[in-house]
């Protein structure tokens, strides 16, 4: 029997730490909570969003423990696992079988930047059958502007064809809406999400499975809501309710979005965090990032117009 795609909103949960930087196991435990509270499909801790790769392997695997120990379902876990080395690549997704998880969100060895496809190729297969575990689940994580490599559509297509039950998605945080649809073309068996919402709509409407967006960390629930709407108007279940205007909600999201992007997109949503709940500690970043002033919190939370009260509301709650 095949297996359903996923498909869904998925937040790549911000990592919080505490003044001496140590990882703050009950901040992120809560966060997780709210997220699902606020109507979000899957959490995916460490990708960029979630400061991955300033954080060791040994620390994501206890921040996945802690998840799951604060009650979260491993069901909806999608943790983290690429790195340039194969070991610990291995060693991440082991973990995350062990655990239960749904699958792993997985970079490309991303160091190598003028490595060819046959190149990438030749390390997913070695990372498969050193895993050697039928139920391991990967979501290609394709993010060039900060990898500086990630998989074409031809890659895509080859790896899901050859690994129809492992290969399951993929995540394009290119910015370039073309590429996601050239992947849903070539790859019409995976789940293939935006990694923004921007694009949730559209993409939609183009055969995507959802979207992987940061600011699911403080707009999960707008995000959720245009989900469910192009959902039901895709399917002509909006019923009489006249009052559902798919578009412009869709606009209040993005333009919460294209606020968030002119800023120092991670620092800017813990210092929201920090401020809407009164947990100074959530403004923490490690190095080279720096953490935002209040004053630039301000900034933002007076440019957000008619769609900040709801999502003030929100993350206070």
């Amino acid at each position: 029997m095949t297996t359903p795609k996923m498909s869904g909103v998925i937040a790549p949960i911000l990592t919080p730490f505490n003044d001496d930087l140590s990882f703050a196991r009950e901040l992120y435990v809560g966060q997780a909570h709210w997220l699902l509270q606020q109507g979000m499909h899957y959490i995916a801790p460490f990708g960029t969003t979630g400061e991955a790769l300033s954080l060791s392997v040994g620390e994501r695997m206890a921040a996945v423990d802690a998840l799951i120990e604060g009650g979260i379902d491993p069901g909806v876990l999608m943790p983290g696992a690429g790195l340039c080395n194969l070991d610990d690549t291995v060693a991440l997704c082991r973990h995350a079988l062990r655990r239960g998880c749904t699958a792993v969100m997985t970079l490309p060895p991303f160091f190598y930047k003028h490595a060819s496809d046959d190149g990438l190729y030749a390390y997913f297969v070695g990372l498969i059958e050193a895993v050697d575990n039928g139920a391991l689940k990967i979501c290609m994580y394709h993010i060039p502007p900060l990898a500086g490599i990630g998989f074409t559509p031809d890659l895509a297509r080859r790896l899901a064809r050859n690994f129809p039950d492992t290969i399951v998605a993929y995540k394009d945080s290119s910015g370039d809406f073309e590429n996601t649809k050239a992947v849903i073309a070539a790859a019409p068996d995976i789940a293939v999400f935006p990694g923004s919402e921007t694009f949730l709509q559209s993409g939609l409407e183009s055969g995507a499975a959802g979207c992987i967006s940061a600011t699911c960390n403080v707009n999960p629930a707008g995000i959720r809501h245009v989900f469910d709407l192009a959902t039901a108007a895709q399917q002509d279940d909006l019923g009489d309710d006249i009052g559902v205007d798919l578009d412009r909600v869709a606009d209040e999201m993005v333009a919460v979005r294209k606020r968030l992007e002119g800023n120092a997109m991670i620092p800017v949503m813990k210092g929201l965090l920090a401020r809407q709940r009164g947990k100074r500690s959530w403004r923490n970043v490690r190095p080279p990032l720096l953490p935002v002033s209040e004053a630039s919190t301000q900034a933002f939370i007076d440019s957000l117009d008619r769609a900040g009260d709801a999502i003030l509301g929100r993350i206070r709650d």
